[in-house]
């Protein structure tokens, strides 16, 4: 008889659905600062990294707006109804890697676009987060690393001067903010000479779209999320013969 694998909700999904909850029942209202990840984690019973990871969900989705040292607030302008439906298009993917073929599509026509219009504001961000994920690899500090990673991507979408660009890549994070951490210990995490590698890959990226080269920027990312696919399909295989 098949076997069939039924998925169930993370914790940090379930308190993402109810923070969303309360936002849409206008109990936390647009601007309004929300209590902090120390006083959620009691109200929810959770740990304070369950609270952390559903704010980053929410934040990628446009809900929230997380200001590090500054506390957490639901955003001033919420998504629209178009935004909404992206995401439930990105919901219905069946698996991980649907998600990636769609990411990698986007990156490389928001990578394109970016080598051609980026301004010196993006140039700034862009370095910044290459400077960020630096030290974070010095440090071993993953999990910010994996949201310097994560910001540098959607600074790339930013870059391109395309604002539909920048609300289908967060939505596309929002639903990768739950899946994503099944893979949070893959080697390219774990082991410091790959992720000095990855580091390598995002900054001749950066200096692709610095250089307004828009055949090797797009050559790259490509190149880049090729191989974070190849690995996702591997410990995903692996973890389904277990």
């Amino acid at each position: 008889m098949r076997q069939f694998k039924i998925e169930t909700p993370k914790g940090h999904e379930l308190v993402a659905d109810d923070i969303l909850r309360r936002i849409k029942d206008s109990e936390w209202r647009p601007g309004q600062r929300l209590p902090s990840v120390v006083e959620l984690a009691e109200a929810y019973g959770v740990g304070r990294s369950t609270i952390r990871e559903a704010a980053s969900a929410l934040k990628a989705m446009g809900w929230l707006d997380v200001r590090h040292g500054g506390g957490t607030f639901v955003k001033e302008e919420l998504p629209s109804e178009a935004r909404s439906g992206a995401e439930q298009l990105f919901r219905g993917a069946d698996s991980l890697i649907e998600l990636l073929e769609v990411r990698r599509t986007l990156e490389i026509g928001a990578a394109a676009l970016a080598a051609e219009r980026r301004t010196s504001e993006d140039v700034a961000k862009l370095g910044k987060l290459i400077e960020t994920m630096e030290s974070c690899l010095e440090r071993n500090d993953t999990s910010e690393g994996e949201r310097a990673d994560a910001e540098f991507h959607m600074a790339i979408a930013a870059a391109s001067g395309n604002s539909l660009f920048v609300q289908l890549m967060e939505s596309l994070s929002g639903r990768f903010a739950g899946s994503i951490r099944q893979t949070r210990e893959l080697w390219f995490y774990r082991e410091q000479a790959t992720a000095a590698r990855l580091l390598a890959e995002h900054r001749r990226i950066y200096d692709a779209i610095v250089q307004r080269d828009k055949q090797t920027a797009t050559e790259l990312i490509s190149e880049h999320l090729s191989k974070v696919e190849q690995v996702l399909r591997e410990a995903l295989a692996h973890s389904s013969e277990r």
